[in-house]
């Protein structure tokens, strides 16, 4: 058991980190396209960085609930 405990708390800390650069590399999308405004602006630019970071955002919750799972589940 103690090493299906080890594998979901590996798996929760992979998505927390793929959570947060997710969102980093969104954040930094938006800032190299703020140079070319009217273009990024017109194709729907911030909803695109809105989704991104949003996906990023839902992937690191989802790893911080499943490393709180299991720690939850321990006691």
């Amino acid at each position: 058991m103690a090493t299906q405990s080890a594998a979901v708390i590996g798996l929760g800390i992979v998505a927390v980190v793929l959570g947060a650069v997710g969102i980093v590399v969104a954040i930094r999308t938006r800032r190299r396209r703020a140079e070319i405004a009217p273009t990024y602006g017109s194709i729907g630019g911030i909803l695109y960085t809105g989704v991104q970071a949003g996906c990023g955002g839902v992937l690191l919750l989802g790893g911080l609930g499943l490393i709180a799972l299991v720690l939850l589940a321990k006691h």
